[in-house]
């Protein structure tokens, strides 16, 4: 109850770091509303954020690919779909939602929380597609594109300048650098089935995670692993 109330109280505090404000508070509400919260606190919330984040999913996808269709006139069908994809991929969903700093607001339950659930890659990637589809459905598109854009406009259009990054030959030669090592990679899960497996793996350096990453084999999900970790640490340096 105490968590809630004051999540409720913060909520003034979300808008303004998301630059808006809801009609609907509790489209917003929604959208940190994690199923570990609502298993336990069903007198309070009445819904999770999952059927949101399944529209989220595609206005996010939406708006990745009016951006490219926009930015890359004459750019082949295949190749604005392989940059759509490296746009809307989990740890790049992770990486936006930190820019903001909306984990500490997201609501978990009790289990979540002591296994650090905040800081998951996919509970911050279902949030960001859950913001979205929450302001979509109490603004409109133009809302939901203004919000993306605004905060990682400059992000899509930096990435665009460099293509096919190789993000773990970075992160080796940081950890070179500052370190004197190499990046270990540790697969922490293997879900769904043998045709279709999502793998999620860490990044780590002197025993310590850097970034989490998700990909459907183990070396789409190191490289995920490996740019979330870049990106953390550029944005420390930044």
């Amino acid at each position: 109850m105490e968590i809630f109330e004051r999540f409720l109280e913060e909520l003034p505090l979300i808008e303004e770091k998301i630059g808006y404000a809801f009609l609907d508070k509790n489209l917003l509400i929604q959208a940190f509303v994690h199923r570990s919260f609502l298993n336990e606190h069903r007198s309070l919330v009445k819904e999770h954020n999952e059927r949101l984040e399944f529209l989220g999913d595609s206005v996010l996808g939406l708006i990745v690919a009016e951006f490219l269709f926009l930015q890359l006139p004459g750019h082949p069908e295949g190749e604005l779909s392989r940059l759509r994809s490296q746009f809307v991929e989990a740890s790049m969903c992770s990486y936006l939602t930190g820019k903001l700093d909306l984990a500490p607001y997201v609501l978990l339950g009790k289990g979540e929380r002591m296994n650090d659930g905040r800081g998951r890659v996919t509970i911050l990637a279902d949030l960001l597609e859950a913001l979205l589809a929450a302001i979509y459905l109490d603004g409109g598109l133009e809302a939901a594109r203004t919000f993306f854009l605004t905060h990682f406009g400059q992000d899509l259009g930096s990435s665009l300048q460099e293509p096919g990054k190789n993000w773990k030959a970075r992160l080796q030669d940081w950890a070179q650098k500052h370190h004197k090592t190499t990046p270990i990679y540790q697969v922490l899960s293997e879900t769904g089935p043998d045709h279709s497996k999502v793998f999620r793996v860490a990044a780590l350096i002197d025993e310590g995670i850097l970034g989490e990453g998700e990909g459907m084999s183990k070396k789409l999900a190191e490289q995920a692993a490996a740019e979330a970790a870049m990106r953390k640490l550029e944005e420390k340096s930044g």
